[in-house]
């Protein structure tokens, strides 16, 4: 430095001192400055003052000397402690030089300056909050400093800032934000370190409210919880649990809208091998159920959006059991805002006319109210789904977004690897939305019904189940109410269907939105599921019992059988229709859950059995053991005797051998307990033993030919039946008991008869043509 140079007012010997390289002789020169300057401050000469100041500045702290630098730095703390309370004037030619030298690479130099600062701002305190952004963002640096002793000055410098921020009430946070919006992406561990402890002190100051500038930061916070630093997501923990609780307790200053997109993003996870992930899914998740329950309907509109986030969480095992009940909470919260209100916005629409009532994006603009929910469909890369928006908190407002939850929804059950969790919570959405706003959801309905028919073939059955509720409420809402002759598909006649009571939990019945009648939905599903049926023979074979059972509890038995009835007469896969009747009959005779119904068959009394009974024959017909099994349920016992007759005509195979085997099974089950009984009264009932022997001589001498041989050897006084006056009789009371069966209705048994041999002639034909063997046969009428 040149010691020629006029430094006035600062003497040679002080200039001298300032650049020596021995500390104490710095600090000797100091001692002086801080004299001089006293004597400029009691004669109140602010230019000398300055012009000191302006010296060590720029002379000084600013040199390219090192020993100039530290000479510079000292002598400046020294101007500011003689000052005191008069530095505040002076602060920005105090400050800005000593900041300048926390970029030094001397790491003395940088700690020197720290030093200095700490001084100057011990003695000016609440003064140097005007110049803040300029001291966090020169300490946002040291913190991250590799010299021990720097990071250890720099430290007590912040504890002494932030006692200064706490007992002041003139902090200016809205000129901090930014900064700290900036600072709080940083990688490095310290400055994350130092960042969160900034927020954690200003978030406790009661005269600060971070709350209101917390959407400018939140997603900041969320990337600090994912620090490898135990310590540092320990302290973010604490951060993010102080706002949650300040969230809570004034839900009315809460920016919910632009904080949501946020929560929706970081409650999904990237990387799932990442532990740190699993912290920040599971606090954006709980932060998410907070937010539910605090807006209320308000986030109706967006709810799409949250469901992005919350449905594959559901699907979690107990790794994640935390965030899959947090998760699992949001989903239910959110659930129970859906109410039969949200079904009729579109009426009070068109009432009001389109040029009086704004669109949703004007709604969406009007809205300033700090509380509500903001829309944001290309946040995080969401195309088409909704979150958060602005809005007025007028409930006639609040408008479901249904297309955004619909796509969210069908793209979860189109997805794969869609967990089962996820699957069953998705068809209880569906439902639950069915129920509650039938006539929007069915505007969906043809775009969900291939997949919610593709859905069958879950491997769960909790799955099934669920899919088969909705499908049961879309085929009997009265929402879905259309054009009769376009959803049969070609049928000529629908019979009457009923509705049965839902039953709750409590086993008390449950009020239902459906009338008394299928709507136009219900001929739609059953042709589709025979045709997966017809298309998927394993899904026939390992869940068709198990479907067709649930959906007799669910669409009333009488329906399902009648409706499968009408649509297997039309079928033109013969060898299907036959083991779909076969199915149907087994699950007849053997589930409890078409008990009803088998006592409904079992006598024929009212005109509305017979017509069943009508229907379900012709069907029956493309299974013949299947048709006497039938028969055998009804009572027609001379009927069923009939057409064993015919079986001779028939084509004898081995699977015919079998289901005659099955019968016999059946024969000996409990259905058929009665049929058993009535063998006692042989002169009433010899078409029974008839029929019974006819089984018999069909069977080769297997098993089931012993049992039911066993069986009729059972039989009293087997002489009887070569009786002709007591056949005679037989055939008088079996035109009486038809009689008192069906007062109402005639059945025509000859007709029955007939139709049974066109039947099995189609089939015969069938059978030939596929073995090659294509007989002469005449032209017959399907009746």
């Amino acid at each position: 430095m040149n010691t020629e140079k006029d430094f006035t007012p600062l003497t040679p010997n002080i200039v001298r001192a300032l650049n020596d390289k021995l500390y104490e002789k710095r600090k000797v020169a100091a001692l002086e400055i801080e004299k001089l300057v006293r004597e400029f401050v009691a004669q109140n000469n602010s230019t000398q003052i300055r012009h000191v100041i302006q010296i060590l500045a720029s002379e000084f702290a600013l040199s390219q000397h090192p020993h100039s630098r530290k000479g510079g730095l000292i002598g400046l703390a020294a101007c500011s402690i003689a000052l005191g309370k008069e530095s505040g004037l002076y602060l920005k030619e105090l400050i800005e030089p000593v900041l300048t030298c926390f970029n030094d690479s001397d790491s003395r130099l940088r700690y020197y300056a720290c030093e200095a600062l700490y001084n100057i701002v011990k003695v000016a305190r609440g003064a140097v909050l005007p110049h803040f952004n300029l001291l966090f963002d020169g300490l946002s640096k040291l913190a991250a400093d590799p010299d021990p002793n720097v990071k250890s000055g720099s430290e007590l410098l912040d504890r002494l800032l932030k006692d200064i921020v706490t007992e002041s009430n003139k902090f200016d946070l809205v000129a901090f934000v930014p900064l700290l919006r900036e600072r709080i992406y940083s990688n490095n561990q310290y400055a994350r370190q130092f960042i969160i402890s900034w927020i954690h002190v200003l978030e406790s100051v009661p005269d600060i409210n971070l709350l209101h500038y917390l959407p400018e930061i939140l997603d900041g916070l969320f990337q600090i919880l994912g620090d490898n630093s135990k310590e540092i997501r320990r302290m973010c923990e604490v951060v993010l649990g102080e706002f949650l609780k300040e969230i809570k307790k004034t839900p009315s200053s809460v920016k919910f809208a632009e904080m949501a997109n946020i929560l929706v993003i970081h409650c999904q996870v990237a990387d799932e091998t990442k532990v740190t992930n699993d912290l920040i899914q599971l606090t954006a998740m709980t932060w998410m159920r907070e937010f539910i329950q605090l807006a209320g309907r308000a986030v109706l509109p967006y709810s799409s959006g949250i469901l992005t986030a919350v449905l594959p969480c559901l699907s979690y095992d107990d790794r994640k059991k935390n965030t899959k009940e947090a998760a699992s909470a949001c989903n239910y919260s959110l659930m129970k805002l859906v109410t039969p209100e949200d079904d009729d916005d579109d009426d009070e629409e068109e009432k009001s006319g389109s040029a009086e009532s704004p669109s949703r994006e004007d709604k969406v603009d009007a809205g300033d109210g700090g509380d509500m929910l903001n829309s944001s469909q290309e946040a995080a890369g969401f195309s088409n789904i909704s979150f958060f928006a602005p809005a007025s908190t007028d409930r006639s407002q609040v408008t479901l977004d249904m297309d955004g939850i619909v796509q969210v929804l069908d793209r979860h059950l189109h997805d794969g690897s869609t967990g089962m969790m996820t699957r069953i919570a998705v068809l209880k959405w569906l439902y639950h939305l069915y129920i509650k706003t039938p006539r929007k959801m069915f505007r969906h309905t043809d775009s969900l019904f291939p997949m919610l028919l593709k859905t069958l073939s879950d491997e769960s059955d909790e799955v099934i189940l669920k899919d088969l509720e909705v499908l049961a409420e879309i085929a009997s809402s009265p929402a879905g109410q259309t054009d009769p002759a376009a959803a049969c598909d070609g049928l000529d006649s629908r019979p009457a269907l009923k509705v049965p009571d839902k039953v709750g939990k409590t086993g008390v019945a449950e009020s239902s939105p459906s009338t008394p009648s299928m709507n136009s939905y219900f001929y739609k599903f059953m042709i589709n599921l025979l045709k997966r049926f017809s298309a998927e023979r394993k899904l026939l074979e390992s869940r068709g019992a198990f479907i067709i059972r649930q959906l007799c509890l669910l669409l009333h038995a009488e329906n399902i059988f009648h409706s499968m009835a009408d649509i297997l007469l039309k079928e033109e896969d013969l060898k299907f229709a036959s083991t779909m009747v076969q199915t149907l009959n087994t699950i007849l005779l053997t589930s409890a859950e078409l008990f009803q119904l088998r006592n409904q068959l079992k006598d024929l009394r009212t005109a509305e059995s017979c017509a069943l009974f009508c229907c379900l024959y012709r069907s029956w017909c493309h299974n013949p053991v299947a048709t006497v099994s039938l028969c055998f349920l009804t009572q027609n016992y001379k009927h069923a005797y009939d057409l064993i007759q015919k079986f001779g005509g028939l084509e004898v195979t081995v699977d015919f051998l079998m289901e005659v085997d099955k019968l016999v099974q059946l024969v000996e089950s409990p259905i058929f307990t009665y049929l058993r009984l009535q063998l006692l009264d042989v002169e009433s009932n010899p078409y029974l033993i008839k029929a019974l022997y006819g089984l018999l001589m069909l069977l080769p001498q297997s098993q089931a030919f012993q049992l039911l041989s066993h069986r009729l050897q059972c039989v009293p006084n087997p002489e009887l039946m070569r009786t002709v006056d007591g056949t005679k009789r037989a055939d008088a009371k079996e035109r009486e008991a038809e009689r008192k069966r069906a007062p109402h209705a005639n059945v025509d048994y000859g007709e029955l008869l007939r139709h049974f041999d066109c039947v099995q002639g189609k089939h015969l034909e069938v059978r030939h043509q596929r073995s090659g063997r294509v007989a002469e046969l005449p032209d017959r009428k399907l009746m």
